[in-house]
């Protein structure tokens, strides 16, 4: 189930940028659960992973080899997260990168590993490995949907998005391809999401670019509020276009980049397990950022509130109870105001002299739902992103290992 309408937008191809699936049988047979993308040697790469303690083998080698090399491919499997694994799970990864890179002609350090599925089991690496040459033969540049296919896991739509500009006369291109469903709350970035260009930008100012980016749209949505033991987000420069070397150029840029993260983001929303309603929230009237979020993050966790919107249930105050217990100091609730699509829910601390159920119940039936709160402490907002809790969520995540 998902909501609105999806379509996987035509990629054009980023020079040197190439993309290969294969069936490596590490999740149900006869779907692709191995992709690799091979990098151009000019390539500069930025990062963001997973915070979570007990992140997986393949973040800490991708760390490790980020650090060591300059990336020539990325090695992505799905049906499988070899988190949780100790050390052999490690030893996996490596071996992985290894037998790619042998196959390719670099070092392994120029491999950078990625995996997203069960939790706790070994990698069967031995079929991992075994695929490599079925995935580097069909590496094409116009690979862009059969690599989103390969990465999904329990997602029902391929995720991707692109945009091209102009920076000093040159044409610009930014794709981006995402997975993601559930266990989402990303502490970084999103489950997976891989994102390339052909413009020229150096390092520190490509991870600038993608930290500011990831905060304004992987870290604004919220499924389950589980962030997963293998997130990472990547930002590939090819180098072969444009220079993004003034501050002109690289407001441009951020702007495009921005969009085409966002779009990914509330993609995975559109797709979360089980979802039926698009939320948006948006906090508006506080003091700082961090403020704002931490309201629309308690509105959005709320099993109640989550509930109340896959019943279509008018109940707003579940929601108002949330914006309550919001960890705000001093919160003075006589200024605050709810809004929900145009339909006025809350004033002056309490109910709407306008409200009707009727009102009420007629925009909880929509499928794109806009929640509005306005704190009245500052000048300050901020939005987020999430889902409805249904049925088919308890059973996706019930049913998921059997």
């Amino acid at each position: 189930m998902a909501v609105g309408e999806a379509r996987f937008p035509a990629m054009p191809a980023i020079e040197g940028i190439r993309l290969g699936t294969a069936m490596a049988s590490i999740k149900a047979s006869g779907r692709r659960d191995l992709v690799v993308i091979e990098l151009p040697a000019s390539t500069a790469l930025a990062a963001t992973f997973t915070r979570n303690a007990f992140c997986a083998a393949p973040v800490h080698v991708a760390r490790r080899h980020l650090e060591a090399d300059r990336p020539r491919y990325l090695l992505v499997n799905t049906g499988n997260a070899n988190a949780g694994t100790g050390e052999q799970g490690m030893r996996d990864a490596e071996q992985s990168c290894q037998a790619l890179g042998e196959l390719a002609g670099v070092a392994a350090q120029s491999v950078l590993p990625f995996s997203t599925g069960v939790i706790g089991e070994p990698l069967p690496v031995k079929r991992l490995c075994d695929a490599l040459p079925e995935a580097l033969a069909a590496l094409a540049s116009d690979g862009w949907q059969t690599a989103a296919e390969g990465i999904l896991t329990t997602d029902t739509r391929t995720k991707g998005a692109t945009r091209r500009i102009e920076i000093g006369g040159q044409p610009v291109t930014i794709n981006g391809i995402a997975k993601g469903s559930g266990m989402i709350k990303p502490d970084m970035a999103t489950m997976l999401s891989f994102v390339f260009t052909d413009a020229a930008i150096d390092n520190a100012r490509l991870q600038r670019l993608l930290r500011r980016a990831v905060d304004d749209s992987f870290n604004c949505i919220t499924v389950d509020s589980d962030t997963s033991t293998n997130d990472a987000c990547t930002l590939a420069a090819t180098g072969r276009g444009a220079r993004i070397d003034s501050d002109e150029h690289e407001a441009r840029f951020a702007a495009a980049l921005t969009e085409v993260l966002v779009e990914l983001a509330q993609a995975i929303i559109r797709d979360a397990e089980g979802a039926t309603k698009f939320v948006t929230l948006k906090v508006e009237g506080a003091k700082a950022r961090q403020e704002a979020l931490d309201v629309a993050f308690t509105v959005a966790h709320s099993p109640l509130v989550k509930t109340a919107l896959y019943a279509s249930d008018a109940n707003w105050g579940r929601i108002l109870a949330a914006v309550g217990r919001a960890p705000i100091p001093d919160l003075d609730v006589s200024r605050v105001a709810i809004d929900l699509g145009d339909v006025a829910l809350v004033e002056s601390g309490g109910r709407a002299a306008s409200y009707t159920e009727a009102a009420g119940s007629a925009v909880m039936a929509e499928s794109e739902i806009t929640i509005r709160i306005r704190l009245g402490r500052g000048d300050v907002a901020a939005t987020v992103w999430t889902s409805d809790l249904s049925h088919d969520y308890v059973s996706i995540n019930a049913d998921y290992r059997s």
